[in-house]
């Protein structure tokens, strides 16, 4: 059964919801919450809430299991965008356009079909890095006729600037 929650006017461009929206779709709904918990873009917050809602639409009004819901699409669809203007040089307006869309979250708990992704558990590799063998040796003296002390080096000078008189 697939059950739906809707965000309307949502301050955040189609465009860029639309991105976040694809990473989750065909996902477990507490998987998809962890994926757009670490998400970078602001989207993703709205997305999660929409997620949210509608698994709880689920288990509150459908009496579904929530561990068995996933994710089966997130629609996004661009709204109204507001309009509004900012002062430029020579008596010039410039336009701002502040885009809002329309969120739609639809979970299932229907197994997902062959062609939706399956996210699958990622094994990290194991390597093993031997610890060093760290063993005591005896102290050498500094002065011991194998390694001869190094000696100090002199200081670099620069030639004194000719005068005026040698310069000629």
């Amino acid at each position: 059964m697939e059950v739906v929650a809707t965000a309307k006017w949502v301050r955040t461009t189609a465009r860029k919801a639309r991105l976040v929206s694809s990473m989750v779709t065909g996902l477990p709904v507490a998987e998809a919450l962890v994926v757009l918990k670490f998400s970078p873009r602001s989207a993703a917050v709205d997305i999660a809430k929409v997620i949210k809602s509608a698994a709880a639409n689920a288990e509150h009004n459908y009496n579904l299991d929530a561990s068995t819901l996933r994710v089966a699409r997130v629609e996004v669809d661009g709204a109204m965008i507001i309009k509004r203007w900012r002062a430029k040089p020579r008596g010039m307006a410039g336009s701002i356009f502040k885009r809002t869309s329309h969120l739609r979250a639809f979970v299932t708990d229907d197994l997902a079909p062959a062609n939706v992704r399956q996210r699958k558990a990622v094994k990290m590799p194991r390597t093993v890095v031997p610890t060093p063998i760290v063993t005591p040796t005896a102290t050498i003296p500094a002065a011991s006729a194998e390694a001869p002390a190094a000696k100090p080096r002199p200081a670099r000078r620069r030639a004194p600037k000719p005068t005026t008189e040698e310069a000629e």
